[in-house]
């Protein structure tokens, strides 16, 4: 299983992804400065924001092996299963009246 979240203009710095509770909660905050000295006046902008989602973790998940990567503004978590909750398929039979 895969989280893909787009998290354009966050820095890695300022993501924290982590369990707790049985949940995955991933955080992250922007800033974002911008400053423009031309001609005759100064204008500063600054823009700040912050997020946090929580998901809860499926059964079966194998917790101590979550991994994730950040890139390009994307930040990607595998949450790969347990090796027990990847049973093979089996098929039902149907019974008819």
């Amino acid at each position: 299983m895969k989280i893909t979240a787009e998290v354009p203009g966050v820095d890695e710095k300022n993501l924290t992804v982590k369990v707790v509770n049985g949940n995955l909660q991933i955080k992250g905050e922007k800033r974002e400065n911008q400053e423009d000295k031309s001609g005759s006046y100064h204008l500063t902008e600054r823009r700040y924001g912050y997020f946090e989602r929580t998901f809860s973790l499926p059964e079966g998940v194998d917790r101590d092996k979550i991994q994730a990567r950040f890139s390009k503004g994307v930040l990607t978590v595998n949450l790969p299963k347990k090796p027990e909750a990847m049973k093979p398929e089996k098929i039902i039979n149907i019974e008819l009246d």
